[in-house]
Formats: C-alpha cells, structure tokens, sequence
C-alpha cells in the first residue's frame, strides 16, 4: 500500500475511501496533501477492483482551504515568490482539480463539514455530495483577495446558472447544509451519524452496476459538457460498440432474462 501524507486511503468492497487527514486544521491544505490527493486519486482510478470513490474529511471539517496559517508564516502554498508564476513555465495537469475532473471512477463526496475555498472547489468538483446537515459551503475567495483558482470558476455555474453562480461568488456567500440542497449543490442532507453510511449506501449500488459501463458514461458525460448535441450522441454510439463486446454486457442480458441480480466482473 502507498503512503500518503495528510491523507488516508482505504479500499473494500470495491468502494476506495480518501480522507483528507489534517483534523486540527480542518484538513486545510497542505503542500504534501495536494500530492497525495493527485496520486491517490490516480491510484484509485487505475485499480481494477475500485469501482467507486468516496472522498470525505476527517475531523469536524471537510476542508477550510489553502493553510492560511502556512501561508502567513512565509511557508507553504502561495508563499515565496508565488508573483514569480507570471514568468514560470508550470503544469497544472497533475493538480487535484484537473485529477479529480479526469477521473472515470465515480466520486461521491462526503461533505462532514464546512468546505471552504479550494475545499469547496474540490468539493464542487466530485460527481454527487451527500451532506452532514452540519456541512457548509463557503466561497469566500473574493473575501480573501482571490478568485475560485480551483475548479469553482467552471464548476459553480455549470451546477447552478450564471446567475446565482455570480452571486454567490461575487458576495462570498457561505451556503449552509439546507441553502445548498435547495439550489442543487447537494445530491441529500443527513444527520452527521448517518453520513458515511449514506455515502457508502450509495456506493455500493453504483459498484453493484457494470462498471466499465458506469465509467463510459461518466466519461461521456463529462465530454458532452463541451459537445453539440449531434457530436455527443456520435461518440456515445462509438462507446457503446466495445461494451456490447463484453462479458459484463453477456451477464447483464442473461441475469434480466433469468430474472436475477447481475454479477458484474469489469470485464
């Protein structure tokens, strides 16, 4: 098993957990987390037994964001000649926003708590949020100076329109557990007890699903976001030729005739 710092990463039955793993600073970000984060989501997807991620922080907070505390001291992310990235050849490819965003596997986020700046980025940036009625969603990037670097600036009005999107950034509105439900930010809200055990209800069914299958539409997904509609429905058939090819789709057709559950193997 890989090591990973300021985080955790766990797989069973299918369903790979990582947790942000800095509880006394609200799992605020840390140069050595958002390694990890890229390499562990990497690990996930690569895995054949991973079928679905469940992404969630321990303590109680999901994450507060870059360390601002780092940040004042003159160390961490932000510090020390950040202007000099203007003139600095720099590859953003490997950074959590652009892993999490490339990831076939399905995300589920696990929002035990505010999620603040980049953390609600990343947040924002999985594919379905069930949250702690404890959580919040706090963009306050116009608060501190900066603007959503992480995802957010595409992300939030995609999910809610331009012009509550606006609103909500340019404000820096904080989003309370209820607010963010209503404006379809978060798939549920469930008391802080029964959090991981939604998040991982939820995973089971998807993994119990072809997962080669669940991974082309996400895939698909993801592309059409950027697609007319004529070029979506034309790579989608071009997906679905090679799943009829495989023995997941066989066992699908077999277990709907013989009228039982499927048992699918990936493959």
């Amino acid at each position: 098993m890989a090591e990973y710092a300021d985080l955790l990463y766990a797989v069973d039955g299918g369903i790979a957990t990582i947790t942000l793993n800095r509880p006394d600073r609200l799992n605020a970000i840390s140069g050595p987390m958002l390694e990890s984060f890229s390499r562990a989501f990497r690990d996930a997807d690569l895995d054949r037994e991973v079928r679905v991620i469940i992404l969630t922080g321990a303590g109680r907070g999901f994450c507060a964001g870059l360390d601002l505390k780092d940040l004042t001291a003159g160390k961490g992310i932000g510090a020390n000649g950040a202007g000099d990235l203007f003139t600095q050849k720099f590859d953003l490819s490997a950074s959590p926003p652009v892993v999490l965003h490339n990831t076939d596997k399905p995300v589920i986020c696990a929002l035990n708590g505010p999620a603040a700046g980049y953390g609600m980025d990343i947040a924002l940036g999985a594919d379905i949020r069930i949250a702690s009625s404890e959580a919040k969603l706090a963009a306050v990037f116009t608060k501190r100076g900066i603007l959503p670097e992480s995802g957010g600036a595409w992300l939030l009005p995609r999910l809610v329109g331009w012009a509550k999107a606006a609103e909500i950034a340019f404000r820096g509105v904080t989003l309370g557990a209820e607010e963010a439900l209503a404006l379809g930010l978060v798939n549920a809200v469930v008391p802080p007890e029964q959090l991981m055990p939604a998040a991982r209800e939820m995973a089971a069914e998807i993994a119990a699903n072809a997962p080669l299958a669940v991974q082309a539409t996400k895939r698909m997904m993801r592309l059409g976001m950027d697609e007319t509609f004529e070029a979506s429905v034309h790579h989608v058939f071009l997906q679905l030729l090679p799943l009829f090819r495989t023995q997941d789709f066989a066992e699908g057709v077999r277990a709907f005739m013989e009228k039982r559950q499927p048992q699918f193997q990936g493959r």
